[in-house]
Formats: structure tokens, C-alpha cells, sequence
């Protein structure tokens, strides 16, 4: 386990908020978080690490695996000038993992003060959701209502809502 997924779980731990984790090959892609949802019975979110053209403004966004991303649509609703994918270097900066790792996990370490966080709104409707913790060959499971109840304010964090559309398919 990497230094950053010890920090994550010692965290989790100390502030007392239950999870369940665990290891698998290395998972890049959300097809390959598939089997992962199925082993935590839980869903694994889509990551999006984004910033503003003058890069200094940085947000996580967390979303449905078949959300649709725009761009446009998502800067309006959270009020931002036009948001667009950030550099890995700018991710590792701030919440200390590389791209097909990034997790709401990130935030809470120092660095990340500051990174907004944006939520697909009918993320609240899951039961259970399962995220990296800034290392993609773990996964760790909470309860939805640990996640927005708990954690996020543990880790001083209050989430933007913002609703996606879904992909067509």
C-alpha cells in the first residue's frame, strides 16, 4: 500500500468513519471499476480534477460513472469562469495522487485547502459509494450518508451540487 493510502485509511480511522477496502489491479478506467463496485457492492464515482484557465481556482468533481461532462454546463452552475481537465502535476500538488487515482480522499490533506468539490446530485441517492484512496490499486466503500455527513465535514469540505445529464448509450 502507498504512503498516501496509509495517510487516507489512518485518517479515516482517527476520525472514526467506517469503510470497508479492498485491493485489485491496478483500476485506470471506469469499466475497470466495474468489478470493483461489484466486490464492495457499492458505486465507484468518476474523478474529474479541473481548474480555471488562469489555474487559480482548482475543483474536484465527483459524478456518476454514464454522467455526462460539459464543460459550459458545469462552470455556469457552480458559478466559475470555464473549467477545463487539470495538469497531473497540478493534481499531485494538491490532493498527492496521479491521474486514475484522484478521490474526494484527497482532500484531506493540506494541499488540498482551497480545491473546491462538486457533486453530482444524485449521488445522494446511492446507497453506498466507493472511491480510491489516492491509489488506484485499492478501493475503499462508505455509507452515502458517512461520506456527505461525516467525512466531508471532517475534512472541511462543503460540496457544490450540480446536476448532470446522463450519456447516451
Amino acid at each position: 500500500m502507498s504512503g498516501v493510502a496509509e495517510a487516507v485509511f489512518a485518517w479515516l480511522d482517527g476520525a472514526g468513519i467506517a469503510y470497508r477496502a479492498v485491493e485489485h489491479a491496478p483500476a485506470f478506467t471506469m469499466a475497470d471499476c466495474a468489478q470493483i463496485d461489484a466486490m464492495l457492492n457499492a458505486l465507484t464515482v468518476k474523478n474529474l480534477f479541473l481548474t480555471t484557465k488562469s489555474k487559480k481556482r482548482c475543483w474536484l468533481c465527483i459524478a456518476r460513472p454514464d454522467a455526462r461532462f460539459h464543460t459550459s454546463d458545469i462552470s455556469k452552475q457552480v458559478g466559475s469562469p470555464r473549467l477545463s481537465f487539470a495538469p497531473e502535476d497540478m493534481l499531485f500538488e494538491r490532493l498527492r495522487c496521479h491521474g486514475g487515482s484522484a478521490s474526494p480522499m484527497g482532500l484531506i490533506f493540506p494541499e488540498a485547502a482551497g480545491v473546491g468539490l462538486i457533486v453530482d446530485s444524485a449521488l445522494r441517492d446511492c446507497e453506498t459509494l466507493a472511491f480510491h484512496p489516492c491509489d488506484n490499486t485499492r478501493s475503499l466503500a462508505m455509507a452515502t450518508r458517512d461520506f456527505f455527513g461525516k467525512f466531508l465535514p471532517a475534512a472541511g469540505v462543503t460540496p457544490v451540487d450540480v446536476r448532470f445529464e446522463l450519456s447516451a448509450e
